[in-house]
């Protein structure tokens, strides 16, 4: 395939996406390479896929129908209507479309997720969703619709029918049917196999990506929020000792290098200007404790890895 990115790829590893790595994916598009030792779990998990379906027993999902019909057998003709059609019923989401980079991360995600090998789907459904990241062929995802504890059912229900060609995607930044947007890309639409709809239709990609898209956009916040507040004291002429008060010390070093650089900086006032403060209003005296509070939780997921699809993002521990 030929990409139509040109930045050096980022080569994701199932199972060792940290949080460095969602950074630099929500900065912007970036091409996603898989590393190569993920395909051969892949293939077994399929192989064992494709035996169950050839032969006799009864598995849930593979060739049985679903919740109260999980005792119908279903013919092995007809396996591939069954995948089809569970991703064409839960296509139901409404609501205004996610945007873009969260739609990028749910991908990759999603593609950590079947690369480790568990999910017994084909390789080519993992290139399929390479290639959508390759070509900038982004799927229309509803934002509202998600089940919940069952899954994020419906959005990646809406993410799987693109690979069908049903639905619409954004492609090159123009919204068009995904028939359409699939064939300038020039990727084949898919025809799934067993066990494949539902393997693209579990997880929860949709909402882990939301929840670090807002986990990293607050960290901007929490960045502007210390160097307002440090501002805030220089241009008031406020007293800075809260930054050298031993209370202050257990802050993080991030929010205490922001006071001491606002305590540093040089204080020229002109003649007959008022007084350095020796007691700030509470709003300036306490904001230092309350960014460091947050800047220590956010703290507790920059060194993490997420694990699975589902992303611990905070310290389990309680804080007093």
């Amino acid at each position: 395939m030929t990409g139509t990115l040109e930045l050096p790829p980022f080569v994701l590893r199932p199972g060792a996406l940290r949080a460095a790595d969602v950074r630099a994916l929500l900065a912007g598009p970036v091409p996603v390479a898989l590393d190569p030792a993920a395909r051969a779990g892949v293939e077994r998990a399929a192989a064992v896929v494709r035996a169950i379906a050839a032969g006799d027993e009864h598995v849930y999902g593979i060739n049985t129908g679903f919740g109260k019909l999980a005792q119908t057998r279903i013919p092995r003709e007809r396996l591939a209507d069954l995948q089809r059609n569970l991703v064409l019923s839960h296509a139901c989401g409404v609501g205004a479309p996610l945007d873009a980079r969260t739609t990028r991360l749910a991908i990759v995600l999603k593609i950590g997720s079947l690369a480790r090998g568990y999910s017994g789907v084909r390789w080519q459904i993992v290139e399929t969703l390479l290639a959508l990241l390759e070509r900038d062929l982004i799927p229309v995802i509803p934002g509202q619709g998600s089940v919940g504890a069952s899954g994020d059912l419906a959005p990646l229900a809406h993410l799987a029918a693109v690979l069908l060609g049903l639905g619409e995607a954004w492609y090159r930044g123009e919204r068009v049917a995904a028939a359409d947007a699939l064939r300038r890309a020039e990727i084949a639409p898919l025809a799934l196999e067993a066990k494949e709809g539902l393997a693209l239709l579990n997880g929860t990609q949709i909402s882990t990506a939301l929840a670090l898209r807002a986990l990293v956009d607050l960290e901007n916040v929490l960045a502007a929020a210390l160097v307002a507040g440090a501002l805030t004291i220089d241009a008031a002429l406020g007293s800075t000792r809260p930054a050298a008060m031993p209370r202050s010390a257990r802050s993080p070093r991030r929010c205490g290098a922001c006071w001491r650089g606002a305590r540093s900086t040089p204080r020229t006032p002109t003649a007959g200007a008022c007084k350095i403060r020796t007691r700030c209003a509470a709003s300036r005296r306490c904001s230092g404790r309350a960014c460091g509070r947050c800047a220590t939780r956010r703290r507790s997921w920059s060194t993490r890895r997420t694990p699975s699809a589902t992303t611990r993002w905070c310290s389990p521990r309680r804080t007093r």
